[in-house]
């Protein structure tokens, strides 16, 4: 028996329809997540070893991307040993295309792989690397048409003592860094794409780029520039430019202004940061006159000195255009066509009516606000937690209505972001208001896996409350158990993390229980006894001590009793342990300290019914001071007939074990069953109840035996209560496990009392209308 579930179930609602994923994004996940037995095997050395077998770039390219993705966001893979040595060989495996990214990739792994002919290679963030990675890249020079740098803050660092460590520890216990100052991209001749963002203070960045001649993207991301005239170089090449969060002058303008083939160019600024120049109406107009090929802008993050919009009461009447003619935005009146992309977030520009870009960035509405998302999340953390708190509002305030996309976004800034605080908090904020039952209908059941996977890593790499609080309070939006039963152990071992904190938040630790109770209600008895023995019992019994001891009764002492009920239910182990941590002793002192409970009384008599139907421990509960407190509860009105109810089927179980168990002299066991009796008799029939049976086998077996008649008495009332009340759900249960039969015998027997028969034949009746292999209802 265990309690019916803590919180009222979710409402049904038809979930949006999965598509099916992509066979080569499951095989290669399959793969590499069982390396050994498919693509590798092992030798005595205990290193992989590929198959000899040749795999084209395309395999080993989503192999290796794949890889470097399931290991920075999936906490429950682990890296391989020696990885990226399995495609040192072009000979059977052939790598053209490689994203690696983090604390993953030190210089051993991109040495591991000199001698691929790579045609485009993406480092974002990868700080172990230092310059010795520099060497192995010029291996590509003659291949290489994209290279990404953002981040790679050691890169351009020699350490002293770099020839004497270990690659995990060079970075760690270097005494001092030098800058490499000769390094250039001379023979980098193919060379298109480059990103430098973050690139190390210091490094000569026009002697860096000068060899390079057919240059046509750069990024330059917070790289302190005061003069960027070497730009000119690549005048009639250069299509896209990005100088986000560059202090940027009238020179600075000067210069890109003759960038005159730029199609994609960024200006834009962190607004958080301190810069002297300011865009006026002149420079957008000279910009937009001069850049007659531009059809993407950024300005983000800057405060215009002059009025570049219309005022709103000059603004012409109808619906938002992006007709440039009409455009609310001046300078951009001269536009021949609208842009692809304008990037106004944290501006004032974005409110305007009538902006002549078909996709923009900034605050004003959800449409804005999910661009801003999906464009400075990988990048730009900073802006993008801003926008992720813009998103939250809406979700919270308003109605989202891309909220299918608004889902991805969110996930996708959390896996990148694991350990940035502003993207957790708030994009976990977010997913608590994006799952709740008003957008279930626009979910999938993939979108809702993720969420639940990319809030539980927020739950293990984040140890800030806020960020778990709102993990848990996302969780409490899902079908517990079911929508979580994919990852059961892994939420219970997070949860049982969190409570057993020596100092906690109070909300976080009531949350906590609340969600443990509701993982451990109506599941098998395989996953009780699993979280039982990861510590889930003595979990709860220490809340409930510490509850004790500052004499407090609130929802965590009654849900930790609760949750004690239901993870005991026909699990033996879990009844044995609670038995071996003083959990009698417990119910005592709560019982005596909050009498006034019945909350509290109920959750207490349910989980020691559940103890008293396990034989070998009921001596445990042959004590005089424990049955007279189940006999004095017998006359108990608290909460209905549930406290009663439960400390007579405690003893129900008990008196089954015949008078040899009765092993004390007071109270004597006739004075006991006739309060039993008296019990029973008050008890009114159609009472509606807060318990749940999934098997009736702990009741059925007290009917066929003739040691104790109040036993069966009690066993009988029970069956026709349920079957009374709950028909649908009880009848054909009962059927099931043969209670007919047994109801039957009882009919039969000469120590049956009557009414015990009259109630036996009402069962039976009750039944008759459902044929035996009624199909079993689960709600």
């Amino acid at each position: 028996m265990e309690e019916v579930g803590p919180s009222s179930p979710l409402p049904v609602t038809k979930m949006a329809v999965d598509n099916p994923e992509m066979l080569m994004g499951l095989c290669t996940e399959y793969c590499l997540r069982n390396l050994k037995s498919t693509l590798c095997y092992l030798l005595d050395t205990n290193i992989l070893h590929l198959h000899p077998i040749f795999l084209p770039s395309e395999i080993c390219d989503t192999l290796v991307n794949t890889y470097v993705e399931l290991v920075n966001t999936d906490n429950n893979f682990a890296p391989y040993k020696n990885f990226f040595k399995l495609f040192s060989k072009p000979d059977n495996t052939r790598l053209s295309r490689v994203h690696l990214r983090e604390d993953l990739v030190q210089d051993k792994d991109l040495e591991a792989i000199e001698d691929q002919d790579l045609v485009e290679l993406h480092l974002i963030n990868c700080e172990k690397l230092t310059a010795k990675s520099l060497q192995t890249i010029t291996k590509f020079r003659h291949t290489l048409v994209s290279l990404n740098l953002f981040g790679c803050s050691n890169l351009f660092c020699e350490e002293e003592n770099s020839e004497d460590c270990e690659d995990d520890d060079c970075l760690a216990n270097s005494t001092h860094r030098f800058l490499i100052k000769d390094f250039t991209f001379e023979d980098f001749s193919r060379l298109r794409a480059l990103n430098l963002g973050h690139l190390t203070e210091d490094v000569n960045v026009d002697l860096l780029l000068r060899p390079l001649t057919s240059l046509s993207s750069l990024d330059l991301s917070k790289v302190p520039l005061k003069n960027i005239t070497f730009l000119t170089q690549w005048k009639e090449r250069l299509t896209s430019l990005v100088l986000y969060n560059i202090d940027l002058s009238e020179d600075h303008i000067r210069v890109i202004l003759q960038l005159c083939n730029l199609r994609h160019l960024d200006i834009s600024r962190e607004r958080l940061s301190i810069y002297k120049f300011k865009p006026t109406k002149k420079v957008l107009s000279m910009l937009v006159q001069n850049l007659t090929n531009l059809v993407s802008l950024d300005m983000s993050g800057h405060v215009m000195l002059e009025n570049c919009g219309v005022n709103e009461m000059d603004e012409e009447p109808g619906q938002p255009s992006t007709d440039p003619s009409k455009s609310s935005i001046i300078p951009f009146r001269i536009l021949k066509k609208p842009l692809q992309f304008l990037g106004l977030f944290d501006t004032s520009l974005c409110s305007l009516k009538n902006i002549p870009a078909y996709k923009v960035t900034g605050g004003k509405n959800e449409d804005q606000i999910l661009n801003a998302i999906e464009v400075y999340t990988e990048y730009r953390p900073e802006i993008a937690s801003r926008a992720l708190n813009h998103l939250f509002d809406i979700a919270r305030t308003e109605h989202c209505e891309q909220v299918l996309r608004a889902l991805k976004l969110v996930i996708a800034a959390l896996k990148y972001h694991r350990y940035e605080k502003n993207i957790q908090v708030t994009g976990s904020a977010a997913l608590f208001y994006l799952t709740n039952a008003d957008y279930r209908s626009k979910q999938n059941m993939k979108v809702r896996r993720q969420v639940i996977q990319v809030v539980l890593n927020g739950m293990e790499s984040y140890q800030d409350v806020t960020v778990q609080r709102n993990c848990c309070l996302t969780l409490c939006n899902f079908g517990i158990p079911e929508e979580l039963e994919f990852q059961y152990h892994r939420v219970n071992e997070l949860l049982l993390s969190i409570l057993n904190q020596s100092r906690q938040d109070e909300s976080l630790q009531r949350i906590a229980v609340h969600l443990c109770n509701a993982l451990v209600c109506q599941v098998d008895n395989d996953h009780k006894e699993a979280v039982g023995k990861m510590g889930f019992v003595t979990t709860m019994l220490k809340l409930i001590k510490k509850k004790l001891t500052d004499k407090v009764c609130d929802q965590v002492m009654e849900f930790s009793w609760s949750a004690l009920w239901n993870i005991t239910d026909e699990t033996p182990d879990n009844c044995e342990m609670f038995l071996s941590y003083s959990g009698m002793k417990l119910f005592l002192d709560c019982l005596n300290e909050f009498q006034e409970k019945q909350e509290l009384h109920r959750n207490m008599l349910g989980l020691l019914g559940n103890v008293a139907e396990v034989r070998k421990l009921r001596p445990h509960l042959m004590t005089s001071q424990f049955i007279s407190v189940f006999s004095d509860l017998l006359a108990s009105k608290a909460d209905g007939i549930e406290v009663s109810y439960n400390a007579c089927g405690v003893l129900s179980h008990i008196m089954y074990d015949g008078p040899s168990a009765w092993m004390i002299p007071e109270p004597p066991r006739e004075d006991v069953m006739e309060r039993m009796w008296q019990a029973i008799q008050s008890w009114d029939v159609a009472s509606r109840r807060n318990i749940n049976y999934r098997s009736f086998e702990p009741i059925l077996r007290l009917l066929p035996q003739t040691v104790s008649p109040v036993s069966q008495h009690w066993a009988t009332w029970a069956l026709y209560n349920l079957i009374s009340v709950y028909p649908d759900k009880y009848c054909p249960l009962l059927i099931k496990e043969g209670g007919i039969a047994l109801l039957e015998k009882v009919l039969q027997m000469e120590s049956s009392r009557l009414e015990t028969k009259e109630m036996a034949r009402k069962v039976i009746e009750h039944c008759s209308s459902f044929p035996e292999d009624s199909e079993m209802q689960t709600h």
